[in-house]
């Protein structure tokens, strides 16, 4: 890589000109990154460094010297990356097996940053489904099958939810449903089945939502792309398990056609839910993916939504949060993340929490009672669409998959914290 900078880590404290608590140096030779306590460590030094480079305008980085490994390259990328301009970077390193964990890690990342990213005018629920389809066939063809059911094909095979939420468009709603099957036997058992909502704009329906909460509403498909990466990942690492993906795709807008509060959704399963607020949309449509999941009866069931502001209110945007009401199965979640130096948080689900969503004229309203914890609520209603009320199911709040604005960390627009969760629970569940 020509007229690249060379930038070098050490974990000494910068010459006593650039201050004691500087974190880049700069000489002729490029720079220098100071991964010292009062910079954040050799991780957060790494983004932060990567950060500032891209704010300075530099276009190409080479990593140079013994002080980087494999995590800390992968820092500096996800500081490094910009949504507006294409920053090259040569990781420095030969060592293949490094490259190809990095290579892939890169594939998938870049794809949920720029899905999530894209425009809600180019990504429609149909292209959302399609383009997750093409990304995860390239890489595993021969093992990979799927079907898109979209528009009124809904509600023939009763995915009733999506249907509801998505009917306010003129573009269509639609379902992926994919298979990944490594072994090739159509009758081998499925070991897990994940679901991710894939709201491509929220417009609140007619709960509308304010403009400045409206804004950052294309990535409301959020959990669809990260359960996509996660997977991408995971098959990259060569899984051998097999897989179901269901992505519940819909644009939330308002038209004649749309639906309304006071409606109510009969589900497939049987339970019936009020709609007492149309912007909590995002479980009505996980709830046809988590039952076409609990069909397949699989080991685990994991699904990833951007679902709640309660969320973000509890453990703000550094943190996705993590419920389940089995701890077993929450703590794999939290492993995983701590082995993939991504941070997740666990809030609290009860048994309780299912009684905090009553109606007077269905099973369930989509929101809770007043005073109830919103994202406890959310999962609990959530949890009604699991087999046995939530075996082996465990739900991801994504709160921490998108940055609204810039930070010393992270770009604009979505950062794919939770792909590398997703695909290590895949791996060691």
């Amino acid at each position: 890589m020509t007229n690249a900078m060379q930038v070098q880590l050490t974990e000494t404290a910068a010459a006593e000109a650039w201050g004691d608590k500087a974190l880049v140096s700069f000489d002729g030779s490029g720079a220098t990154i100071h991964a010292i306590e009062a910079t954040g460590g050799p991780l957060v030094a790494a983004q932060r460094a990567a950060r500032r480079l891209d704010g300075m305008g530099v276009p190409a980085v080479q990593l140079a010297g013994d002080g980087w490994d494999l995590e800390r390259r992968w820092a500096f990328w996800a500081g490094y990356y910009n949504p507006t301009r294409d920053n090259a970077l040569d990781w420095g390193t030969a060592d293949k097996i490094e490259l190809a964990e990095l290579g892939a890690r890169e594939q998938a990342a870049r794809w949920v940053r720029e899905i999530t990213n894209g425009t809600p005018e180019d990504v429609s629920p149909q292209v959302l489904a399609q383009s997750a389809a093409d990304l995860l066939k390239e890489l595993a063809p021969d093992a990979v099958s799927y079907r898109i059911i979209a528009g009124d094909e809904l509600l023939e095979e009763q995915f009733v939810g999506i249907h509801n939420v998505g009917r306010g468009s003129e573009r269509p709603p639609a379902m992926l449903q994919l298979d990944y099957n490594p072994s090739g036997d159509e009758s081998a058992p499925v070991d897990t089945c994940l679901v991710g909502k894939g709201i491509t704009f929220d417009s609140g329906g007619y709960s509308l939502k304010p403009s400045a909460g409206m804004a950052t509403m294309k990535s409301d498909m959020g959990g669809a792309a990260m359960v996509t990466g996660g997977l991408a990942l995971a098959i990259a690492r060569g899984l051998e398990k097999r897989v179901r993906l269901y992505l519940c795709c819909a644009e939330n807008l308002v038209s004649g056609h749309a639906f309304k509060l006071g409606d109510i959704i009969r589900y497939k399963n049987g339970v019936s839910a009020e709609i007492l607020n149309t912007d909590a949309e995002g479980r009505l449509v996980l709830a046809d993916g988590l039952i076409a999941a609990s069909e397949q009866d699989p080991r685990w069931i994991l699904d990833a939504a951007t679902l709640t502001g309660a969320a973000k209110i509890a453990v703000g945007r550094d943190y996705n949060s993590v419920l389940s009401f089995e701890d077993d199965t929450a703590q794999k979640v939290l492993d995983a993340a701590a082995g993939e130096n991504e941070k997740a948080w666990r809030l609290p689900l009860e048994k309780f929490h299912l009684e905090q969503i009553p109606s007077g004229f269905a099973d369930i309203a989509n929101v809770g009672a007043d005073g109830s914890p919103g994202a406890s609520t959310a999962a609990a209603f959530l949890a009604r669409f699991v087999r046995d009320e939530g075996r082996g199911w465990v739900h991801m709040d994504l709160s921490g998959s998108y940055q609204p604005g810039a930070n010393d960390l992270w770009a604009q627009g979505a950062k794919g914290h939770g792909l590398r969760t997703i695909a290590r629970f895949l791996q060691e569940s």
